[in-house]
């Protein structure tokens, strides 16, 4: 079929044809995969993983949903996959430049579709092997330049977009950029309130700037509440900004159409009603094959104590981006680290293959848990999971338990509850797994899967729990058995307790318990599941 030459007013719309490809890449001495050319492709969903409690799905095109614990900690909005995609232009990272070489400037938006076919362009997605860096690169041939941001995760300051600017050419060039992240959502905004009521949420949207730090403060005028008692919203979301020299700040996206026509913004400090955003706004002078990078940083649930520790540690602190890099590196070797503890880490002559393995035993943990410590048991955790369960029998039996040192090897204490001949107990010790950073198979795809990321306590220390769908966890578990085999007898037993005498089982399995599913006659949904079904197989995998 020949083609037409199609034009938008004089501009002849460039749209050939690029071949996909895929290969492995260093970028700044770590292992990513390439997808050249990605825009060629159906659009799909990424997920970008965390050694801490940050969840964040992304869409090729750009849209995302991200937050921390489960959904209704929100960054961004959580919606089904479909909508995801669909809010990219309005959605996650935003780039407008203007681009001035001689005597003409451009505008330029990168990775945006708005004008697609001005330009000759290529786009690149990335990928690190661990799972917790997604890059988006735009390579513009017309302008010389290329812009890039990376998505990556902090346990300390939250989700990092980092962004670079490269001038490709052989002659200097000027680019006046606004760069940033939009529709961010406020503290206390739950996600079917966000689904069904956002207009009315975009109207107690209250975005502030701290103008001495460039902090911006994103809250609602009150909670959402049609009773007639206080209901402040006391904490915030937060974002800031390292490594754009002299910028303007905007919290909101309103005067990013006055940019476009050359006209300037001004620095935004209180902006209400209106769906939050951070934007940098600075001028770069890029000479020869010169780059810049800068960050944008957000957060959720910061309370009053916590936007003044940060606002004093942007003031005071003598390098933010190498305390940015470094902590973003320690929860890579943190995430390296857990996969090792379940047998993910390979080296092999099959990259891809050992690569693979490294993922799939990565989202195997994610579902099922890990043993932080192996078989070492502690006293005070243990304690805290019988009185959960049983809290008569505890105090029935608390001579065992101060009886035990303050931590042991799981096979002392199962050999210890055998020697009291009370069932009970060795049933709760029997069902005792130690296991951290499981998490209910949930993501914009599976809408009706509740996931909470519970990894940490209150005061930061590490958190021992799991929940799962039952098909979810036992399957998990049946690989994890075989890393760690000696707790194969207590993963037996968690199934065989949780299922009824007649061979029916719960929906859901947590450490605190089991969760069957409901009837609801109105809800033509309710009854998709594994109930009753998968028992056999299960059961026969751990016996074997």
């Amino acid at each position: 079929m020949t083609q037409k030459s199609i034009h938008i007013g004089n501009q002849l719309v460039q749209g050939e044809h690029q071949q996909v490809s895929g290969e492995y890449v260093d970028i700044k001495g770590e292992e990513f995969y390439k997808i050249a050319n990605y825009n060629q492709m159906k659009d799909f969903f990424i997920s970008v993983v965390s050694d801490s409690n940050h969840w964040l799905f992304i869409s090729t095109r750009g849209g995302l949903s991200a937050g921390r614990v489960d959904a209704q900690s929100a960054l961004f909005p959580y919606y089904t996959d479909d909508k995801i995609s669909d809010s990219s232009p309005f959605t996650g990272s935003r780039t407008i430049a203007l681009v001035t070489s001689g005597d003409k400037t451009s505008l330029w938006e990168p990775l945006s579709d708005q004008y697609a076919g001005v330009y000759h362009i290529s786009r690149n997605l990335y990928k690190n092997v661990y799972g917790d860096k997604l890059i988006f690169e735009e390579v513009n041939h017309d302008l010389g330049l290329s812009y890039r941001y990376a998505w990556r995760t902090s346990d300390r300051f939250g989700f990092v977009k980092t962004a670079t600017l490269v001038n490709n050419s052989s002659h200097s060039v000027s680019v006046d950029i606004v760069d940033g992240i939009e529709n961010l959502i406020p503290f206390g905004v739950e996600s079917d309130v966000q689904n069904s009521l956002s207009c009315l949420v975009d109207a107690y949207k209250k975005n502030e700037l701290d103008a001495d730090t460039g902090l911006g403060l994103y809250s609602m005028s009150s909670i959402l509440v049609d009773r007639a008692e206080p209901s402040e919203a006391l904490s915030a979301s937060v974002a800031w900004s390292v490594g754009m020299p002299e910028s303007a700040k905007l919290v909101s996206s309103i005067q990013l159409d006055a940019f476009r026509k050359g006209l300037g913004v001004d620095q935004e400090t209180d902006v209400r009603g209106r769906r939050g955003a951070y934007f940098v706004n600075g001028c770069l002078e890029l000479a020869a094959h010169a780059e810049q990078s800068w960050s944008i940083v957000a957060d959720v649930n910061q309370g009053p104590a916590d936007v003044r520790e940060l606002a004093a540690y942007i003031n005071s602190s003598a390098d933010i981006a190498k305390d940015i890099e470094d902590d973003i590196a320690l929860g890579s070797h943190n995430l390296a680290r857990i996969v090792g503890t379940s047998d993910g880490l390979q080296v092999t002559e099959d990259r891809l293959s050992a690569n693979h393995h490294f993922a799939n035993v990565l989202f195997n943990v994610m579902r099922g848990g890990l043993f932080v410590d192996n078989y070492t048991v502690d006293k005070a955790d243990l304690i805290r999971f019988v009185k959960g369960f049983n809290r008569v029998e505890y105090q029935n039996s608390v001579a065992f338990f101060e009886a035990l040192d303050d931590s042991f090897h799981y096979s002392d204490l199962i050999a210890a509850a055998e020697l009291t001949n009370n069932a009970s107990l060795q049933r709760l010790c029997m069902e005792y797994l130690p296991l951290s950073f499981s998490r209910r198979h949930g993501d914009p795809s599976r809408p009706w899967n509740k996931f909470a990321i519970q990894v940490k306590q209150d005061d930061g220390s590490q958190l021992l729990n799991f929940e799962g769908n039952w098909r979810d966890i036992f399957q998990n578990w049946e690989a994890l058995s075989i890393s760690i085999p000696n707790y194969v007898e207590s993963m037996i037993s968690k199934f065989v307790n949780a299922s009824t005498a007649d061979g029916y089982n719960p929906y859901r399995i947590t450490r605190a318990g089991i969760d069957w599913e409901k009837p609801e006659p109105n809800d033509p949904w309710a009854s998709i599941g594994y109930w009753g079904d998968h028992q056999i197989i299960y059961l026969l995998k751990f016996l074997e």
